[in-house]
């Protein structure tokens, strides 16, 4: 039987400070030389990769897969997911969790930018689901990868139906203007999006096609501009959440 999902976490959090593995050699694949190309859901949670092969390796075998998960990697860089999108054509949903961590530039901020969102948004026709996170972030800094602009291309290239963001502090109300254009968007879920406002959450009333919001801890917008939203008739009611 050929192995189709692959589900892989380490208790506890990699230490960024922490030293090099001993037992690494360079160059050598070996760690993750095993057959994957029937793979189609894949998760990795909390693991320290290197940053000389980084999962590169395993990410460009994995032809088939649909669904990606990566969490809090210690490692993981843009051109891990520039190897991912290249290869994963089939690629459906992806949810990323990201940490600040020190990047090549000495910077101590998440590690993807812009440059991996573009990547998904030009070799990703089918991506559908994409859920965005981050851990450890305060508003201002540790400084995000992200930008509105590289989250913005991503909505306008690919059929995204479902949209979670959490902790993204970049979007504002620009970004939900763009929502709103987006005509295969149905479901949004925002948390601790702080910079979004009544003026953004209004933009949603002229979604074509999104019918489920889920709201939580955003404190720039009031009942005011939900009001507005479900006013518009497009929402169902029983969809609407708000957790104050």
């Amino acid at each position: 039987m050929k192995l189709q999902n692959f589900e892989f976490q380490i208790a506890g959090m990699p230490d960024v400070f922490g030293p090099r593995d001993p037992s690494y050699v360079a160059h050598n694949h070996y760690r993750y030389d095993f057959y994957c190309e029937s793979l189609k859901d894949l998760t990795l949670a909390r693991i320290k990769t290197e940053p000389e092969i980084g999962l590169r390796c395993l990410l460009s075998k994995c032809k088939a897969l649909e669904n990606l998960c990566l969490y809090l990697l210690l490692g993981l860089n843009d051109n891990d997911m520039s190897t991912l999108a290249h290869n994963y054509r089939n690629l459906r949903s992806i949810s990323l969790l990201l940490r600040p961590q020190f990047c090549e530039d000495y910077v101590y901020r998440t590690a993807l930018t812009d440059d991996s969102l573009k990547a998904l948004a030009l070799r990703c026709p089918m991506l559908q689901y994409v859920d965005l996170a981050f851990f450890g972030c305060e508003p201002g800094w540790p400084e995000l990868g992200f930008t509105q602009k590289g989250l913005v291309t991503l909505i306008q290239s690919c059929p995204i139906c479902d949209l979670k963001l959490n902790g993204a502090d970049f979007f504002d109300d620009e970004g939900m203007k763009v929502l709103s254009c987006a005509r295969f968007l149905e479901s949004l879920e925002l948390m601790c999006c702080i910079a979004v406002t009544d003026a953004g959450m209004r933009h949603l009333a002229c979604s074509p096609s999104l019918i489920n919001l889920t709201l939580s801890l955003c404190d720039g917008f009031t009942d005011d501009g939900v009001g507005d939203v479900v006013r518009a008739g497009k929402l169902l009611l029983k969809n609407v959440l708000r957790s104050l």
